[in-house]
């Protein structure tokens, strides 16, 4: 679990039918992966967990389904168009392109990081790491001039015994074997040649829309959902007798044309992402209705909304609700964090943000975020299409216009000082003020956004535990075991018949797996031992394995056997039925 490395979880998921490399007969192709046959019934579970546990249970949440290629003056008013970029450099050697930020952990990750590594683990020795130059490296980095040239490797010598301190830093101690007397110099991770100045390097994927290659018709695979449903917010709050608060939620693939894309399926060119959009008021409007906000100082009760909630608690709520799911879903609470982050970091139309986080194989990253985003995106849209995205509020309404003048006054007053505080213009609060008297606001949002594969990816991580075992009669024996919960298991159960020479006995295992079919992804498997059934459905993380013996013939009892405990009970199909129910409820 906590140790293992993403080449054993890589190799499983291949072996058992979870990830391959698309294309893979012709080589593959970089940042792109097909789901075999347990992975895509991973993923349908893992989305219709979230699609459960966010739309149908709750009655303010609506879905949308939009499709992946839309106008491009979308992407123009949502900044993706112009902001939208990574920094990248090119290896003047090798003419590899990488994302500038990523350098050194491409570096770090690759085989001649881990060497080298290995080398320094115990502190920089300039003897050791010479050796290493005239033995190793020549090797596995051939191309370095310390490795290819003794002067090189002389002066790189000097460097580190005059000053080993400065060389900690692994990628600092690369850059000097692969320049020694060049200043300034970024070392290529794959040869350590000269890297070019980071340029930025937009993101999204060009497409043309129609029989001719015209740039009046280009237009691009979406980036993300999020935008869809900004632009559908009006159509969806005129034809779903919606109102605010409520969220629009929406699952589907997601393209990006990353630099670098790396970690496995944690950073792909396409990928699928489950988002929400919850649109609330903004706090003026609850404060001239409830005369008064809700913040996190008050320590509300998160557990049922509340009208006179302000924007800061609508966050936290949507913090917890997704921890919620994501512990639901098998990630234990200890497995991932919160990272908050600060005001420097934040985008700068963001009120606050939570990266919640998990510490795969990698290294600890961000699993989904939830972001306070105010109004910015409804209000781009707006700007950019001319459409209204305002909503007429009848309570807000009514709330102005039971204010006296010098009532209003005073709220304008303290409004006015509250945006101008925040480093907004005290005109637009005016103007915003305005139409708030009149019933008349553009909500602000919160926005949950997670990613399919990288929750999947985090599942198979968590999942995976290699165990020592000692069988009946003494033997070590060992097993590969995924605890995945009931809920996102690609198999429900297995069903084995004792033997299948016994008509009797098979044709009673067929009818119970066919009747479980109805229900659950259920596993048939007649070939071979029942320890070794077992150990190919622990594999793929099965919950519980089921066998049919004669007994059952008798009574209507069969051996249940749970994955994670091993033990076997009898049970009747009811009983069995009513057990796993009760286990794959959201």
């Amino acid at each position: 679990m906590a140790n293992t490395s993403m080449d054993v979880i890589s190799s499983l998921c291949k072996r058992r039918g979870f990830i391959y490399h698309s294309s893979e007969i012709y080589g593959g192709i970089n940042g792109f992966w097909d789901y075999g046959p347990f992975g895509c019934e991973m993923k349908r579970n893992i989305k219709n967990a979230w699609w459960e546990f966010t739309v149908r249970t709750r009655e303010d949440v609506v879905g949308l389904d939009a499709t992946i290629i839309m106008h491009p003056s979308i992407w123009k008013a949502s900044g993706h168009l112009s902001t939208f970029s990574d920094p990248m450099c090119t290896c003047r050697s090798c003419k590899k392109l990488m994302r500038a930020d990523q350098v050194a952990d491409i570096f770090t990750d690759g085989e001649c990081g881990k060497s080298l590594a290995e080398v320094v683990k115990d502190g920089v020795d300039a003897a050791k790491v010479a050796g290493w130059c005239k033995g190793k490296a020549k090797g596995i980095a051939k191309t370095l001039a310390a490795v290819a040239d003794a002067d090189k490797l002389t002066a790189a010598f000097n460097a580190m015994k005059a000053d080993p301190a400065k060389y900690a830093d692994l990628y600092a101690l690369y850059t000097l074997l692969a320049a020694p007397e060049t200043e300034g110099y970024r070392a290529c991770p794959y040869c350590g040649g000269e890297l070019t100045e980071p340029r930025p390097f937009n993101l999204m994927f060009k497409t043309v829309v129609g029989p001719v290659d015209d740039p009046d018709n280009v237009a691009y695979l979406r980036p993300e959902t999020a935008q869809a449903i900004f632009a559908e917010f009006t159509n969806i709050l005129n034809s779903s007798r919606v109102s605010v608060p409520f969220g629009i939620a929406q699952m589907g693939k997601s393209f990006r044309n990353e630099v670098t894309p790396r970690n496995y399926t944690f950073r792909s060119r396409e990928f699928e992402q489950m988002e929400l959009e919850f649109f609330i008021k903004p706090d003026e409007a609850v404060e001239l209705v409830c005369g008064h906000v809700v913040t996190m100082k008050d320590n509300p009760d998160l557990s049922t909304p509340a009208k006179d909630w302000g924007w800061e608690v609508w966050h936290k709520y949507w913090v917890e609700q997704r921890k919620a799911w994501i512990h639901r879903c098998g990630l234990p609470a200890a497995s991932f964090t919160e990272y908050w982050q600060k005001p420097d970091e934040l985008a700068h139309y963001a009120r606050a943000c939570v990266d919640i986080e998990y510490q795969f194989p990698f290294g600890l990253q961000e699993l989904e975020g939830i972001a306070a985003r105010s109004d910015y995106d409804l209000t781009q849209h707006q700007i950019h299409s001319g459409q209204s995205m305002e909503v007429f509020d009848a309570d807000v309404k009514a709330a102005a216009a039971a204010l006296d003048d010098a009532a209003k006054a005073a709220f304008t007053e303290k409004v006015v000082a509250d945006w101008t505080a925040r480093g907004k213009d005290p005109e637009k609060a005016k103007k915003f003020l305005a139409s708030l008297f009149e019933g008349r606001y553009i909500p602000h949002v919160i926005e949950p956004s997670a990613g399919v594969d990288r929750m999947m990816l985090a599942l198979l991580c968590n999942a995976y535990e290699e165990q020592k075992l000692t069988d009946n009669k003494g033997k070590d024996d060992s097993r590969v075991v995924m605890h995945f919960s009931p809920v996102v298991a690609p198999v429900k159960v297995g069903v084995f018949p004792i033997v299948k020479n016994k008509p009797d006995v098979y044709e009673k295992a067929r009818e119970i797996y066919k009747d479980l079919r109805k229900r659950v992804s259920a596993f048939w498997d007649e070939s071979g031992q029942i320890g070794r059934r077992y150990r190919r459905q622990d594999e793929i993380g099965t919950p519980w394995c089921i066998t049919v013996d004669f007994q059952t013939l008798e009574d209507g009892t069969f051996t249940v056997r749970d994955r994670d405990t091993m033990q076997q009970t009898r049970m009747t199909l009811p009983e069995f039925k009513a057990m796993m129910e009760e286990a794959l409820l959201m």
